[in-house]
């Protein structure tokens, strides 16, 4: 059991540590840039579609 996990554990290491490419940091800040600038334009739609259905919900009970 204990061999075993061992075996993983290093497995894991190596997989890391020679297989994986990992991102510069200008890629990083590119991708995290996309992110952020996703992230804002999608909030910025849900709060426009918030206030027009909170607009058409006040219009539709103040009907009533």
């Amino acid at each position: 059991m204990k061999l075993g996990i061992l075996t993983n554990i290093k497995e894991s290491y190596d997989e890391l540590r020679y297989k994986t490419s990992w991102p510069t940091q200008s890629q990083l800040i590119k991708s995290a840039c996309i992110v952020l600038i996703a992230s804002v334009i999608i909030s910025i739609i849900i709060l426009i579609m918030d206030i027009v259905v909170n607009w058409f919900m006040h219009s539709i009970y103040s009907l009533a």
